[in-house]
Formats: C-alpha cells, structure tokens, sequence
C-alpha cells in the first residue's frame, strides 16, 4: 500500500502559532483593559505625581548622581535623598496652597459680608454708583446701549434674588462637609507623597518598565519618552509658571490700588489666564470701569494701563522665552487642545490636552516614517 500523499498548498491549515498568536494578543488587550480600569481611579494622582518628578528629577539626578547604589550606604542614602526630596517638593506646594486657600476663603466670606452690608444697609450710596455706572455706559456707547440707573438696579436684585440662596446652600454643604474634604486632601497628599518617594527612588527602573511595555522599536520609544520629557517641562513653564506669575502681578498691583479682595481676584485671573487672549482682561478691565465709574477716573485709568502692561503683557513676553520653538504647534492648535482637554480632563486636560495633540504629531511622524512614506515636516 502506497503512503498518502501530503496535503496540496491550498489545504494547508494555517500555522498553529498564528492562530497563538492571535489568542495571546486578544488576552493581552483584555489585561490592558483591566490594568487600566485598576489605575483609572488614581489617574489623576499619578499624573501630577510624575509631572512632579519631571520637573524636580534633573536636581534630584544632579544631587544622587555619585551614589553607588551597589553597596547598602549608598542605597540607603539614595532612599534618604529619595524621602527628603519628597517631602521638600510636597511641602513646597502644599504650604503655599493652603495659605492662598485658607486666605482666598477669608477673603470670600469679606467680599460677601461687604457687598451685603452695601446692598442692605447702604441703598443710597449703591444707586449713585448705579447712576454713575449707567452713564458711564452711555457714554462710551455714544448713548446707542441705554440703560438706567433702575434697569442695573432691578438686574442686580434679579441676581440676588435667584443666585444668593444657591451661593448660601453651597457655602452650608462646604462647611458640613468640611471634614470629608480635608479626609479626601490629606488623603490625595499622602498618595501623592508615596508616588513621588518610590518615583526619586525608582525612578529610571520604572521608566523602563513602562517603556519596555510598549511592543515597538527601542529607539521609537526613547524618542517618545524624550518628547514626554522635554513637553511636561515645557508646558509646565510656558503655561503653569507663566500663570503663576500673572497672578502674582495682578495680586500686587490690586493691591496697590486697594482693591478688595485682591487675593481672591488673583485666584481667579490664574484660572482665566489659561483661556488665550482674553484672560486676565476679563478680570482688570471691569474692576478698572468700576473704579472710573466711582470717580477715580485718573486712578482707573491708571490701573488698567498697568494691568495691560504687567499682567496681560507677562504672557506676550514670558511663554515665548520659555516655550521658544520647543513645541512646534499652530497657536490655534494649542487654544483647541487647551480647551478641548479642559472639557474632556476636567483640570488635568491643561496638561493632557497639549500633550495628546503634540504625542499624535509624533506618532504620526513615525507612521510615516516606518513606512517610508516621503512627507514634510510643517
């Protein structure tokens, strides 16, 4: 009896590791997917925490870079740089925000009490600046906006009417629950204060774990962990210290001119300085009419002139010396992505939204690249 003949090409099943293959990639998505939904809950934390070590690690390598971690004194004292950096960078920004945020709220509650003493209590004082206010309007309107003294009156009584209850409700669930707000910041330092130890501790190990997770060519990765590198360090400067240091003006010169709550007014131009081109106008330009409107027409106007300069004009100067080329996006573009990771990311997106723009850029750079794709550089 003849032996049979082998299968015919066409016949042939397909490769057993193939079909392997394709198991193992379906069981590797499915832990990716739960890997993520593990840490989706502490996102947030682990994000700021390694911005953090972005920023503070070339002084931290600077400082630990003679240490021979072979020998036990030499891990031990990388342990102990490890934990003194931590608790300097967490004390850094943990003491100067609790003071800005226990002053910001004394001075909230001032304004309120203030604004309606004036509104109860002073009824005539408050309808001459009505009065006045109307006709300032009318006056840089060429009398095409008329508005009354009564019409800005009835507005603000609106206002009161349907907004005071919801700010006295906020202001009553905010003390009621002032406890489980301190438990959930003491909590989110703590987590933050591990992250960062075992970042300064481990911190080139966990890179490479990370990095060596990413199934693509070594020198792609080193040039995505670089491009991660150089835009947290660049958004930080061009976007978080450049607001940092608008508030910090406008805070001096409200100051200056006596206006109150100055604190609070500076809280809320480093939020809105993040918006482009308005920003900080939204904040010095009414107080600055307010002023011109009670009759300080020289020191309104003087007031506004400085805003222009020192607060507004910080960003014009400041976020080119510090972004200068490095991130090579379309000011459109970064306005879209800075607003689009805020709707998306909540506070986080400031950061995520720049960075997932520019990642996609990169990627995209190398897509092309592998496949020989010829294309410009814009």
């Amino acid at each position: 009896m003849s032996d049979p003949l082998p299968p015919s090409p066409e016949h042939t099943p397909a490769p057993v590791h193939r079909i392997q293959s394709y198991i193992l990639g379906a069981i590797l998505v499915l832990l990716l997917i739960a890997v993520l939904r593990l840490f989706a809950p502490f996102f947030s934390f682990l994000l700021w925490s390694v911005l953090l070590y972005v920023i503070v690690s070339p002084l931290h390598r600077r400082v630990t870079k003679n240490i021979n971690t072979n020998t036990i004194p030499g891990m031990l004292l990388q342990k102990v740089w490890a934990l003194a950096f931590t608790l300097g960078t967490i004390l850094i920004i943990c003491v100067p925000v609790f003071m800005v945020f226990t002053a910001f709220l004394r001075q909230a509650l001032e304004m309120g009490r203030s604004f309606l003493e004036i509104v109860m209590e002073r009824p005539e004082g408050l309808f001459e600046f009505y009065e006045r206010l109307a006709e300032l309007i009318r006056n840089i309107s060429a009398d095409y906006i008329t508005v009354t003294a009564a019409d800005i009156d009835q507005h603000v009584r609106n206002f009161l009417s349907t907004e005071l209850q919801n700010i006295l409700l906020l202001g009553g669930n905010i003390v009621i629950n002032i406890g489980t707000f301190s438990l959930a910041v003491f909590i989110y330092v703590l987590i933050m204060t591990f992250s960062l130890f075992f970042l300064f501790a481990d911190g080139p190990y966990l890179a490479r774990l990370f990095l060596y997770t990413i199934p693509i060519k070594k020198e792609y990765t080193s040039t995505l962990a670089t491009k991660f590198l150089d835009i947290t360090r660049n958004l930080f400067l061009g976007y978080i210290m450049v607001a940092l240091m608008q508030s910090t003006v406008a805070f001096v010169i409200f100051t200056i001119f006596g206006i109150s709550g100055s604190l609070v007014f500076a809280v809320i131009t480093f939020v809105l300085v993040f918006v482009p081109m308005i920003g900080a106008l939204t904040i010095w330009l009414p107080l600055g009419i307010m002023m011109v409107a009670s009759g300080n027409i020289a020191g309104g106007i003087l007031f506004m002139v400085l805003s222009a300069i020192f607060i507004s004009g910080i960003d014009n100067i400041l976020r080119p010396i510090f972004l200068k080329d490095r991130i090579h996006l379309h000011p459109l573009i970064i306005l879209f992505a800075i607003l689009g990771g805020l709707v998306v990311f909540g506070f986080n997106g400031l950061i995520l939204g720049p960075m997932l723009v520019i990642f996609f850029l990169t990627v995209l750079d190398l897509f092309l690249t592998e496949h020989r794709i010829s294309h410009e550089k814009v």
